[in-house]
């Protein structure tokens, strides 16, 4: 599978602003943007171990924003603001401090990320002394160094289990959209970056097929997912992958995996192949495990013997449990490893699952176009709103003796 990474920029676009203010733009080498909000955020005369924590969390915060590209797919034409209400200190044309300039050479292609993900940490920081958050506390950070803390210490106090990723490669490109539509046919890395963004928004809207296998090629099924996303987002269906589908994938992907957040759910590239893998045991562990343990999160809900779990990719007592309840369903013998014969099983129950009720649009309602031509064909059956989930608030308090309008239910 083709390799997909994070970059550092070699210029980033800053709005000298809040996002939607009319203020000017200024583009500079990322370089020297890490330079100006360092010298703006922090004080020279801070421990270097600070001053490199802070640095670290600076760099790792803006490529996060580029990497997400968090204003760009929302159409905006920059890639940060220097409001600190939104995200860092940025000051055109002020001059740097020498010893945080210094810092900033060596440490400006190094950032944060969770053990195991791609993205970028989104490191959230302030002063800690009037304004606090959940990220680091600057002047904490000074406190933690002239107590003898270095730099990944200072780090692990406040963002728990963090790496550093060191000499990251460097581009001149800071739009991920590769400059040409992608169709049936296309093949590469940013084919990858479409599967793995769809198969993971269709956990949020069940009506986009998964894909069986993650493999950098744009075939048949990548074609009908992309067809059910541009038909539940209002954009034209040609199962084209254009400017305007991209950057949709983009936002949604962001926003249902919280990548711009600092406790986001973490972005893994990785294939998934629904064929049966080897015999898998308590104990054993990876992306397969995840599979099974997905399959089996999905069936819990539908079948009373098969305890919830969470999928975390390690075959530990819990998931032995979900697999001696789907055995003990399927009239299988209760070993608690799964064959042959107990994954074909989950699977067939799972895809049945996926197939009718997940996909069922009365049951799992799409948004705008797909609802209105379900509604057209199923008159007597449309008694939902246009809505994105099942759940969604309706836009008005709901009190004892409102009915619904259609099926004349009263709340009591």
């Amino acid at each position: 599978m083709p390799t997909v990474l994070p970059y550092i920029p070699q210029r980033i676009t800053v709005h000298l602003g809040s996002p939607s203010s009319n203020a000017a733009n200024v583009t500079v080498p990322f370089v020297d943007y890490v330079k100006n909000v360092a010298s703006s955020e922090i004080y020279p005369t801070w421990d270097e171990s600070a001053l490199q924590a802070n640095i670290y969390a600076i760099v790792s915060y803006a490529l996060n924003r580029v990497y997400t590209e968090f204003y760009r797919s929302r159409g905006y034409d920059f890639d940060i603001t220097s409001s600190t209400a939104f995200d860092q200190a940025f000051v055109n044309g002020r001059s740097y401090f020498d010893n945080i300039s210094r810092l900033v050479d060596q440490l400006f292609n190094d950032y944060l990320r969770r053990p195991g993900f791609v993205e970028p940490l989104a490191a959230k920081f302030c002063n800690g002394t009037t304004v606090t958050c959940e990220g680091l506390s600057q002047w904490g950070s000074q406190n933690l160094a002239q107590q003898g803390y270095d730099s990944v210490q200072i780090l692990r106090s406040y963002y728990g289990n963090v790496e550093i990723v060191n000499n990251a490669p460097i581009r001149g490109i800071t739009s991920s959209y590769p400059g040409t539509p992608l169709r049936r046919g296309s093949s590469g890395p940013s084919v990858v970056v479409i599967q793995v963004e769809l198969n993971r928004i269709s956990q949020n809207y069940p009506a986009i097929p998964k894909l069986a296998t993650v493999d950098g090629i744009f075939g048949s099924r990548t074609e009908a997912a992309v067809r059910a996303f541009q038909q539940i987002f209002d954009l034209t269906p040609d199962g084209i992958v254009g400017q305007a589908t991209w950057y949709a994938l983009v936002r949604l992907y962001t926003a249902v995996t919280s990548l711009s957040e600092l406790r986001s759910a973490g972005q893994q590239f990785y294939s998934i192949n629904w064929e049966y893998p080897n015999s898998l045991y308590e104990g054993d562990t990876g992306d397969k495990i995840r599979h099974l343990q997905y399959m089996l999160s999905v069936l819990s809900a539908y079948i009373p013997s098969i305890p919830p779990l969470e999928v975390d990719g390690i075959f530990g007592p819990a998931t032995r449990s979900a697999v001696i309840g789907a055995q003990q369903w399927f009239g299988l013998p209760q070993t608690g490893s799964v064959d042959s014969a107990t994954w074909d099983e989950i699977y067939d129950q799972f895809s049945g699952i996926e197939t009718t009720s997940l996909r069922d649009p009365e049951v799992f309602p799409r948004t705008t176009a797909a609802v209105t031509a379900f509604a057209n064909q199923n008159p007597a059956r449309n008694r939902y709103s246009k809505s994105t989930t099942l759940i969604q608030f309706p836009g008005v308090d709901l009190q004892m003796g409102q009915q619904d309008p259609i099926r004349q239910e009263v709340i009591r």
